[in-house]
């Protein structure tokens, strides 16, 4: 296993929500959430509270190598909120969130999870690939955020459209119907994309935040393919730089209608 990592803030001057990392045979990625300027009833902060879950969710994927991915994801989630339901108002609409992507070698197989939109890119040996999104938070999206898109990225009347929709997306959160992420339940962890692929016809598995996938799925600058060779290449940081070069050309969203000029982005790119 040759694993190769990078991550950059939107903001030089803010704490990236993003956390990857990497151990023997397992990989994690989660990017946090919460709701943009608004207070979360966390004391800790977004930032705490992906880390924190990646953290003990590798711990217990490397630990416990025969349980499901699920289970993991869901004593994880436990035990973070028993470290500040005490201190933290857990129930507030706008408390810290994550998705979560995580890959583990074991038995012949490659088990994964899939938790909110962040992505899993598998490569396979004849070329193929396969991406593996949870759409479900795209598709509620696409319903509310009509009024943020028609303004320019960046302007007052985009950010209160932005923080409108932001408020109204929390009310479909882990909940029939909308989406689920990672929060203070463990029970949305029961509803995370989990499978298995066959070890021998994998070539690299990548794991990706929204934030690095916007070559792709917003910007339309490259395909899946066209994104495999920048990481077989020259690795993730160029992934990234690529990013915020098409970011930079758009800084006010006409042409991509977007929440954020920049976001948080990070690649783990996983060569088996």
């Amino acid at each position: 296993m040759r694993a190769a990592l990078a991550t950059l803030p939107a903001d030089p001057d803010r704490e990236s929500e993003d956390f990857a990392a990497a151990a023997p045979g397992a990989g994690v990625l989660l990017d946090g959430a919460g709701v943009g300027g608004a207070e979360t009833g966390c004391t800790h902060g977004v930032a705490w509270f992906s880390s924190t879950l990646g953290a003990l969710l590798l711990r217990s994927i490397t630990a416990h190598p025969v349980r499901p991915l699920a289970e993991c994801l869901a004593d994880s989630i436990g035990l973070v909120r028993s470290l500040h339901e005490d201190t933290c108002d857990l129930a507030y609409r706008a408390s810290p969130t994550s998705t979560v992507v995580t890959a583990r070698v074991g038995a012949g197989a490659l088990e994964y999870l899939v938790l909110g939109d962040s992505s899993l890119l598998l490569a396979d040996r004849d070329g193929g690939t396969t991406v593996v999104t949870d759409r479900r938070l795209d598709e509620v999206g696409k319903r509310l955020r009509g009024p943020v898109d028609a303004l320019p990225t960046g302007s007052p009347e985009h950010a209160a459209a932005l923080a409108e929709y932001r408020d109204a997306l929390t009310g479909h959160r882990n909940r029939p119907g909308g989406f689920w992420i990672a929060g203070p339940d463990p029970q949305a962890a029961e509803h995370a994309l989990t499978g298995t692929i066959p070890l021998e016809s994998l070539a690299s598995v990548t794991l990706l935040s929204d934030g690095a996938t916007r070559l792709v799925d917003r910007f339309e600058l490259a395909d899946w393919r066209e994104t495999l060779d920048v990481l077989s290449s020259s690795g993730p940081d160029e992934l990234i730089r690529r990013v915020r070069e098409a970011e930079a050309d758009d800084p006010h969203g006409q042409r991509w209608p977007r929440g954020k000029v920049r976001d948080d982005a990070t690649a783990l790119h996983w060569v088996l």
